[in-house]
């Protein structure tokens, strides 16, 4: 589960640098709009699958020490 999570994070990563690649190089404003919409779906999808694997219990939350 945590090899998940780390992929989906450096996705969403990526997504991100991409979208500042488009934004620095003055390209195409539908690709870099295109890639901040990757990086909010896979954001929402990362916080879904958190919250659905925490209430199954495949994941526990670690607090504060």
């Amino acid at each position: 589960m945590k090899l998940v999570i780390l992929m989906v994070f450096a996705a969403i990563l990526a997504s991100l640098g991409m979208a500042l690649f488009q934004l620095v190089r003055g390209g195409d404003s539908r690709k870099m709009a295109n890639a901040l919409t990757v990086r909010i779906s896979l954001s929402v999808l990362l916080f879904l699958a958190l919250f659905v694997a925490w209430g199954g219990g495949l994941i526990q939350p670690g607090g504060l020490r």
